[in-house]
This record gives structure tokens, C-alpha cells and sequence, in this order.
């Protein structure tokens, strides 16, 4: 059954967090929004099945907020698998809780341990990374004997990234009698067996695709293997408005494009978890504010992100799980707005396009790949200066 209630009020938020979301601008919950706040607010376990862009942070933070007492302890953990993602969801925490005194906390690794264990005793909210918080639990610097609700937040990519074992050993360090709450973009055979042993009664709520699907086009070009940086050279070139994502499947290649499109007058920084968080931060936020045209990643460091503003995403490599596919493109054509997703296809990346294709509900046109000028590439994967990409012109019949 729909949910027919149209504003926050009526959903039963309270008027301060109201207050925190006019403040936001938010006038209209999204539909994970408007199914799951009543949910949360009364205290129910919640299984969520919804998409980066969603809401769904603002979907679960409301009742947690309005059920947490300033200074009663550790009420609130909240799982992530990244650290930007922790970042972020604490950010939301904290802006939507400004008119309360609650102290929301961050706790990953790849920075001091120290602040976190001088905070963790005054907060009343924990964002965190399994890995961090089990440092914790093994320090005996975290007290989780007061949670009242635990979030497994995109708990499809922790299970992916191998988080599982290290969660479990989490949930049986919090209360048994609480409330647990479940969001992710994809429910596996892994995540329903997750979801029997420690949940009760769940309810599943799964909400639209927050990407237009009308508004996104899907494209892909046949490329041999030595001309395809110049074409994604070509293409940023000659397309550039909005914020443009390229996806990778290794760190190597991540630098390798970036470092090579910087060579070429190209705009753009590039994340994965090999960089120090303090410089993952100050890149983000670089590409946050637009000061940084293009964002080269891997699937790991982009996922759970919410960026505005995307209108390319390019697939430099095709992702090998065909799932991924869809959290990548899920990057533009947002909110009414245009997107377009380009894939360049060399001869290593036909077996994975091929899965892509099947595994998905997926339309993606070939275009004619257009002829190109070679482009300077001074660094390869591995790091060694090489030359020039390709011949001087390329015109490549499409592959058939």
C-alpha cells in the first residue's frame, strides 16, 4: 500500500528535527523516506532496498535522533563499509540533529585512534567502520552495552568487501533487545540469512530507482586496447559540463588515467583506499565544490557516495561483478536532471560487458567510435613513462 503522507510532519517528526530539515530545504520525503521514518520512529526493524541518492540516511537518522537521549551513552551504531561514507553519514547526523545537544562521532581507521578514544565516552551516535570499532571493542574503549539501535548501512558492499565475520562479532557485543535497521542496494542469499538471525519481525520496504531512466542515456564505443585512453581524452574534451565520474577496476589503473589526463589538460583527481583519508577528504571535497572537473575512482572508494551534479560516467574498465553496473550509472540522471553513461569497450572487457548485459535490465546503445588524435601518456599502470597512445589517427569499425 502507498503511503499517502506528503510532508515530514505528518510522518511524526519532531519540530526540531523538523526544524533541521526546513533547514535543508527538504519540503517532500522520497518514497524510502516516507515509508521507513514511521517505522523507525516506532522502534521496528527495518529492511531498506534503496539506492545511493535515495535518502534513505535522513530515512533512518529521524527516529534515531528523536529516540536518543543527550548523555545516556552509546545509543546509536551505525555500521559503514567506508570511511567517506561515515564522513558523510555523520555529516547528515549532525545537520539534522543541530537543534539537539546529541554528539555524533566518527570511528574508522587510517587516522588516530586517540581522539576517537577520548570522544567515544561523550557520544551519544557512533558512525563507524567494522574494522575500527572492533579495535575498540578489543581496547575496551567503546561501550556498547547502551545501543538501542544498530544500522548495517549499504550491507550489501560490507558483506562484498568481507566485513561479514567482523560484523557479526559487532552484533554480538550490542544488546540483544534493540532495534536493528538494514539498508542496502541489492538483498543477497548472505543478507537474508543476516537478517534472520539477528532481526525480528523485520519489515522490507524497498523504494523506486532514484535514477530517471528516461533521462539516461546509455552508450558504449568498440575501442582496441592501445587507443582507448585517447578516446576517453576525446570524449571529456568535448563533453564537459557538470561533474564527470570514470570508474576502474584496480587503484593501478585509477592513477594510471589520472595521472595521464592530467598530462592532457584534463581536470581531475583520483581516489582509492591507497590514499591517506586526510587527502581522500580534501579530494572529495574538492569535487563536492566543483573544483575538480572529473573524479577517476574504484568501486570500493565512489560507492555510497552522494554527489550532485554527475552528468557523465564513464566505465574506463567494465566492472567484473555486472551488479556494479548499476550502482555506477545510478550516479547521474538524478532528480529530473540529464545523464549520460559511456562505456569504452576494449577486447579485455567484452567477457565482463557480456555479463553486464545479461545480468542486468539494461539498454545501452553502440555508437560509431569517432577519430581520434593521439594523446601523450607518460605514465603507464605501473608507474614507467611510455610515449604517445596509439597511432597518430584511429577511425575503429565497431565490433560486431
Amino acid at each position: 500500500m502507498e503511503n499517502k503522507k506528503h510532508n515530514f510532519k505528518e510522518l511524526g517528526v519532531s519540530d526540531l528535527v523538523l526544524k533541521a530539515i526546513k533547514d535543508k530545504h527538504f519540503t517532500e520525503p522520497t518514497k524510502i523516506q516516507a515509508k521507513t521514518i514511521p517505522l523507525v520512529i516506532k522502534k521496528k526493524d527495518v529492511i531498506g532496498g534503496s539506492r545511493t541518492g535515495s535518502g534513505k540516511t535522513l530515512a533512518f537518522s529521524c527516529g534515531i535522533i528523536q529516540n536518543s537521549k543527550e548523555g545516556a551513552g552509546i545509543q546509536a551504531l551505525v555500521l559503514v563499509p567506508t570511511r567517506e561514507l561515515a564522513e558523510q553519514v555523520a555529516k547528515s547526523f549532525r545537520a539534522f540533529s543541530k537543534y539537539t545537544k546529541l554528539k555524533t562521532i566518527t570511528v574508522y581507521g587510517g587516522v588516530s585512534i586517540n581522539p576517537q578514544i577520548d570522544n567515544l565516552p561523550k557520544s551519544d551516535i557512533v558512525i563507524g567502520t567494522p574494522g575500527r570499532i572492533l579495535d575498540h571493542i578489543d581496547r575496551n574503549t567503546i561501550n556498547l552495552t547502551k545501543v538501542k539501535t544498530l544500522v548495517l548501512d549499504e550491507a550489501d558492499m560490507m558483506l562484498d568487501m568481507g566485513f561479514l565475520p567482523d560484523v557479526e562479532k559487532i552484533i554480538r557485543r550490542v544488546p540483544k533487545k534493540r532495534q536493528t535497521l538494514l539498508y542496502s542496494a541489492t538483498i543477497s542469499t548472505t543478507i537474508n540469512h543476516l537478517t534472520k538471525k539477528h532481526m525480528i519481525n523485520p519489515v522490507k520496504i524497498s523504494a523506486e530507482e532514484y535514477v530517471d531512466a528516461s533521462k539516461l542515456e546509455q552508450v558504449y564505443y568498440n575501442v582496441t586496447n592501445n587507443t582507448k585512453f585517447s578516446l576517453l581524452v576525446h570524449l571529456l574534451k568535448r563533453e564537459k559540463d557538470g561533474l564527470v565520474m570514470v570508474f576502474c577496476n584496480t587503484r593501478q589503473n585509477t592513477d594510471f588515467v589520472a595521472k595521464n589526463l592530467k598530462i592532457n589538460g584534463i581536470n581531475c583527481s583520483s581516489i582509492h583506499g591507497g590514499l591517506t583519508q586526510a587527502k581522500r577528504n580534501q579530494i572529495l571535497q574538492n569535487f563536492h565544490k566543483g573544483r575538480v572537473y572529473a573524479l577517476i575512482c574504484t568501486d570500493v572508494a565512489a560507492r555510497g557516495l552522494d554527489i550532485d551534479g554527475i552528468s557523465h560516467v564513464y566505465n574506463y574498465d567494465t566492472c567484473k561483478d555486472p551488479k556494479q553496473y548499476i550502482h555506477r550509472i545510478g550516479r547521474t540522471a538524478r532528480a529530473g536532471k540529464d545523464g549520460k553513461a559511456i562505456t569504452l569497450l576494449s577486447d579485455r572487457d567484452h567477457d565482463n560487458f557480456t555479463r553486464v548485459l545479461q545480468h542486468n535490465d539494461v539498454k545501452i546503445r553502440k555508437k560509431s567510435t569517432p577519430q581520434t588524435d593521439r594523446v601523450k601518456i607518460e605514465f603507464k599502470p605501473s608507474g614507467r613513462r611510455q610515449g604517445f597512445a596509439g597511432k597518430r589517427r584511429f577511425n575503429r569499425r565497431p565490433r560486431r
